[in-house]
């Protein structure tokens, strides 16, 4: 939550002019403007309107420019905090609802269910040989959020990843478990089996449900490497 609070500040130093939006034109611009696209893309879910931008702006501005403080953030320091923690629950519950919908459709276009709540569809069952939750595997894969937006893909990358298959999101651990070499797989994930109410900002929001399509090429030795993974990060609850 700090780490929240503190981008959303720098993003208001170069994302906000009460007289008017400006655009950059000097290299040095471009490079602050630059700062505040980044943080901004963090920010979308919060629902800032203009008011709220221009306040935390000015307070900024104050601060920096050691100007007398229209409050004391000291007192403030918990509501901030509830704050951005509301508007945050907010924003998870309404992804994650849209999710549910999505979900619901993919079910009766012939998706199956499994007990944790993980959506799949076969698309070929592969060989025998099917990977244990303790095995490295080698796919293709790419990830779309609800609306097809693509947020990563190794297909477009070129490059097949190899990685432990306990050691990504859960979905992923028990999808791939259904497929043998060889096979494809439609998984739809949901965020408590993803990234949960946190998401991966700035590509995943916070409740995201998820669609990978998977290519299982083969499962692997334990002892053989593994790549560097993008947008299918380690599962952050497990070291």
């Amino acid at each position: 939550m700090k780490k929240i609070i503190a981008l959303s500040t720098v993003l208001m130093l170069f994302g906000c002019n009460p007289k008017g939006d400006v655009k950059p034109s000097t290299e040095d611009e471009k490079t602050f403007y630059s700062v505040g696209v980044l943080f901004g893309e963090r920010m979308k879910s919060f629902n800032l309107n203009d008011k709220e931008i221009q306040m935390m702006s000015q307070g900024l501005k104050d601060a920096a420019q050691n100007k007398e403080l229209a409050a004391n953030p000291e007192q403030y320091r918990m509501k901030v905090q509830q704050l951005f923690m509301k508007r945050a629950k907010e924003a998870s519950e309404k992804v994650k609802k849209a999710g549910t919908e999505y979900m619901d459709k993919f079910l009766k276009d012939g998706g199956k269910k499994t007990s944790t709540g993980l959506a799949y569809k076969i698309v070929k069952e592969g060989s025998k040989k099917k990977p244990k939750a303790t095995d490295k595997v080698e796919v293709h894969y790419e990830g779309k959020l609800i609306d097809g937006t693509v947020f990563d893909s190794s297909i477009k990358r070129g490059e097949k990843v190899k990685f432990p298959l306990n050691r990504v999101i859960k979905g992923w651990t028990e999808g791939l478990q259904l497929i043998g070499e060889g096979g494809k797989i439609q998984l739809v994930v949901p965020a408590d089996l993803g990234y949960g109410d946190q998401g991966a900002p700035p590509k995943i929001p916070g409740g995201a449900t998820l669609v990978f399509d998977v290519e299982l090429f083969a499962v692997l030795p334990n002892d053989a490497p593994k790549d560097k993974m993008h947008g299918v990060k380690v599962n952050p609850k497990k070291k």
